[in-house]
């Protein structure tokens, strides 16, 4: 007569089961963007009832707006430390470009499209946009900054100009998703735009540029 297996269940923590459940967020947005971020679609992926869900995060809407936020803040973290692997404002310029318009970047892309639709109906996420949107700018507008101090970028109104910048490579990049082409196609358009934004000689960045 066979000995049923029966093992003991494992208590997770209230700590083991928020970071599962922020865990399950994350990739389904990832996946399927912001707007996928149902209580049921979020338990089904953490493998919880809903009701954990609802226990574990203070309301939906902050619980987007967290994966927004980290989502956002990752993105802008890596394309900063690959920045900084190049030599000089000009360089760095070009290889964010490269890296925010590459293919990589589609799956944060679909994160922002929806952010900026839903945000219109949530606090927390307007809020959340607001800091990631104000973190790129200044991001920008500090290789702006330090391409002025070493002559290679003759603009005096960074702040501006770094907005514009990071309006063109949103829009790019909704465009190219939507369409569903490759953004990257655009890095040599937006190069030589940047170009003339920031007082550069004309090739300065876009030379630079990953040759495809």
């Amino acid at each position: 007569m066979s000995t049923p297996d029966v093992r003991p269940r494992t208590r997770k923590s209230p700590q083991q089961r928020s970071a599962e459940i922020h865990d399950a967020a994350i990739a389904l947005a990832r996946e399927q963007g912001l707007s996928a971020l149902t209580l049921r679609a979020v338990a089904a992926r953490a493998g919880v009832v809903p009701g954990l869900v609802a226990h574990y995060a203070s309301s939906m809407d902050d619980l987007v707006a967290r994966t927004f936020r980290e989502l956002a803040a990752s993105e802008l973290d890596d394309v900063r430390t690959r920045s900084e692997t190049e030599d000089g404002p000009s360089a760095q310029l070009a290889r964010m470009i490269s890296t925010v318009l590459s293919s990589d970047h589609d799956d944060v892309t679909l994160v922002w499209v929806d952010a900026w639709s839903l945000g219109r109906g949530s606090a927390a996420l307007s809020i959340a946009i607001d800091e990631q949107m104000s973190a790129w700018q200044s991001f920008i507008a500090q290789l702006i900054d330090d391409g002025h101090r070493t002559g290679e970028f003759r603009t005096d109104d960074t702040d501006a100009v770094a907005w514009q910048i990071l309006a063109m490579i949103d829009g790019i990049s909704a465009h190219a998703l939507t369409r569903r082409t490759d953004a990257a196609t655009f890095a040599a358009r937006l190069a030589q735009a940047c170009e003339t934004l920031v007082g550069a000689p004309t090739g300065a960045i876009g030379k630079h540029l990953p040759t495809r």
